[in-house]
């Protein structure tokens, strides 16, 4: 009885799976598209984190900065557990919205699934994945370019070589700016040895705090902050950190060096004049956080503006010109990274 039950759900489900794509799969079929929206967006917003962490503090202030034009109504849901994260983002698409945005990095498979359900929403999530046809677009904050050039900065600065990162989990969207803020310091410091740590959590700074004073203890006396808290413990022990995403240079003056900077308004506007037009479609969305969309930047260094060692600032504006027009790439590497220090 348990076997045949079994059975029988499982072929529900896959009925339902299939229902939904061909439903995707006809849409697509007819030749349809998006109708026109209204000149004010509604949108809705579903994160996994409370809006002051500091990958969706950039999406939010995007969507903020859009509301305040008039050009969107936006709502918004923080904290949501991913158990709960399919009703959630229901929930919002019940209420009539044109465009939902979220990250689905640890949700794949829910926010997808709710994606087909919805063929005539614009989904613009957070992913390491491909799109998703007909309406399920991804973006990830491709920042590596400014993270190259911070570990450049991180290179010239520290005394003996021992750089530390403190990560929240090893995907590849972490993977690939701790890589090339690696490769970074390595331009200016080819025998540099790396500290790595994550902490298995998006939001947790007083365990990303003790992951980074277990490196200081060891000897590292630059750190990459990939995760709130590290600036906290270096700052506690007079070392110097590189912040991520945003500029934490304010709250710590003596300590944030700099910061590879994610502007995600240049992503939101793409977005939202896709929809805007009725053309909104399953496209990767990656491309515009890059420096030549000014989706990202380096950080102004403030008050460490005069304490660079000679000719580094230099060395850093040189490599920036050259990514800027496309004679140097900086590599991409999904794998997680590995110490190479002991």
């Amino acid at each position: 009885m348990t076997f045949r039950t079994s059975l029988s759900v499982t072929g529900r489900m896959r009925r339902s799976t299939i229902l939904r794509l061909g439903a995707a799969c006809a849409w697509l079929a007819a030749g349809r598209t998006y109708a026109r929206a209204p000149s004010q967006i509604k949108v809705a917003a579903v994160y996994t984190v409370p809006i002051g962490q500091q990958w969706v503090s950039r999406v939010h202030r995007a969507l903020v900065l859009a509301r305040t034009r008039g050009d969107i109504d936006y709502a918004y849901s923080e904290n949501v557990s991913h158990g709960m994260y399919e009703r959630a983002l229901r929930k919002h698409a019940d209420q009539g919205v044109q465009l939902i945005v979220g990250e689905a990095f640890r949700a794949e498979e829910a926010a997808r699934k709710v994606a087909l359900d919805y063929p005539r929403i614009a989904f613009l999530m957070g992913s390491s994945g491909r799109p998703q046809q007909p309406n399920f677009s991804v973006f990830d904050n491709y920042i590596q370019e400014a993270a190259y050039l911070t570990g450049m900065i991180a290179g010239g600065l520290s005394k003996n070589g021992k750089i530390g990162l403190v990560g929240g989990y090893p995907i590849p969207e972490v993977n690939r700016l701790m890589h090339a803020f690696m490769d970074g310091v390595r331009e200016i410091n080819p025998d540099a040895r790396f500290y790595v740590t994550f902490i298995g959590s998006w939001f947790d700074p007083p365990k990303a705090k003790q992951a980074a004073f277990a490196m200081i203890d060891q000897g590292v006396d630059v750190l990459y902050a990939e995760r709130f808290g590290v600036a906290e413990a270096a700052q506690a022990r007079g070392k110097l950190a590189i912040g991520n995403v945003i500029d934490t240079q304010p709250q710590y003056p003596d300590t944030v060096v700099t910061s590879a900077l994610w502007n995600m308004e240049p992503t939101i506007e793409r977005a939202l004049t896709m929809v805007r037009r009725g053309t909104f479609k399953a496209d990767d969305y990656g491309k515009y956080s890059q420096m030549r969309y000014q989706g990202s930047m380096l950080a102004p260094l403030g008050t460490f503006a005069d304490k660079l060692p000679g000719g580094l600032m230099a060395s850093v504006q040189a490599r920036q010109k050259t990514i800027l027009d496309g004679t140097f790439s900086v590599k991409i590497n999904d794998n997680p990274p590995h110490p190479t220090a002991p």
